[in-house]
């Protein structure tokens, strides 16, 4: 069975890459580690009990922002891969 990626590679005229199991495991530590970091930033920015309207709408703003921050660097760093594996 074809993932998500390779039948979107299919659709847009591009070569499906097959990465090798070393290769696959490296991409998924990408996830994993940014994954970690988001959750952590989840937990960590729980609303206190005397915060105003405007703080938490402040806090959730930059809970929104650093997880965006968190998601593109997550693609950075699998492409940054991706050409390695390339080279």
């Amino acid at each position: 069975m074809k993932s998500a990626f390779e039948l979107a590679m299919e659709r847009f005229g591009g070569p499906a890459k097959s990465y090798s199991d070393s290769q696959k495991q490296q991409l998924a530590d990408v996830d994993k580690d940014i994954d970690a970091k988001i959750a952590q930033l989840k937990l960590t920015s729980r609303p206190a009990d005397n915060e105003t309207p405007e703080q938490r709408e402040q806090r959730e703003q930059t809970l929104v922002s650093e997880i965006r921050r968190l998601e593109a660097k997550r693609e950075e760093r699998k492409e940054a891969l991706r050409r390695s594996f390339d080279a």
